[in-house]
């Protein structure tokens, strides 16, 4: 069981960074897209440097993997050196697929269609291999190295490399390149949430306040058949002490908790938080298993 984990865990990697490669040889280089990451650095120094982006993309890809082995130790670097191996050699691979096997010109198309979708598989890819545990480095590793080594926090840390490169972009391709290279940037980030959550049920945390605490706890064990909590509480004004009801239910459970709860005390005081993720009997288990 243990050894199927890894091989399943060893797939997540290779996947990711097989599309993340994809994304960067057939969207991000032949449209310029000014995205996150390394890819985005290597188009936004292009016209500044006059390198093959994709040599660009593979010397700092590997440059940036030595520095962060050096610079934030062992761990970070057995984390990200699957990655570091299999990234450039499929980045060098898809282009060569890109430039030899289609016409020129054919993965040419509007910037803000080739940033919707890079910004999808980069964010599909990139979550694949964060629910492994592995890292892919890149440009998070000058941010974790001002965070270790300077005042400076690990998100402020992430926000100046990014504005950084944001300003690169503007510098060496206008404006509007910029602000089309933050679609791939928002696209990627809310792709990556999600595929890290890949699995978790749309769940929501349930706070209920009422004199019939009892009948609420035996309503949501028996009718809803989800487990309670009971929390010690005090009202602030009456000064009155009741357990506090809290389940943890289905987004799909809450009209019936609502109605249900309703019916036994019309005054009740419901209180509900969307949960991103639970984990435990009941709902998924815990993404380092896979």
């Amino acid at each position: 069981m243990k050894n199927m984990k890894k091989f399943v865990s060893l797939g997540l990697v290779v996947t990711g960074n097989l599309m993340l490669a994809a994304a960067v040889a057939f969207l991000i280089v032949p449209n310029e897209i000014l995205t996150g990451g390394v890819a985005g650095v290597s188009v936004a120094l292009y016209p500044l440097l006059h390198i093959p982006t994709v040599a660009m993309i593979n010397g700092l890809t590997i440059g940036l993997y030595i520095l962060g082995a050096v610079m934030l130790g062992k761990k970070f670097a057995m984390n990200s050196l699957l990655s570091a191996i299999l990234y450039p050699l499929f980045v060098s691979l898809f282009t060569w697929v890109a430039q030899t096997c289609f016409p020129p010109g054919y993965f040419i198309m509007e910037s803000w269609v080739a940033s919707i979708y890079s910004g999808f598989l980069c964010g599909l890819a990139l979550g694949l291999v964060f629910r492994t545990g592995a890292s892919t480095g890149g440009m998070d590793i000058p941010a974790l190295i001002l965070a270790k080594y300077t005042p400076i926090k690990e998100g402020e840390a992430v926000m100046l490399v990014d504005g950084l490169t944001v300003a690169l972009g503007i510098a060496s391709y206008g404006l509007q390149a910029a602000l089309v290279g933050l679609i791939s940037v928002f696209v990627s980030g809310y792709m990556i949430n999600r595929t890290i959550m890949l699995g978790s049920q749309p769940s929501q945390n349930v706070m209920i306040i009422t004199d019939q605490w009892e009948a609420v706890r035996r309503f949501v064990l028996e009718d809803l058949e989800r487990g309670v909590t009971l929390l010690d509480s005090k009202g602030g004004y009456t000064e009155t002490s009741r357990p506090v009801v809290m389940c943890v239910i289905a987004r799909t459970q809450y009209p019936q908790l609502e109605q249900g709860v309703l019916a036994i005390d019309r005054n009740a005081f419901i209180i509900v938080s969307d949960v991103n993720s639970v984990h435990g009997e009941g709902f998924v288990a815990p993404h380092g298993t896979v």
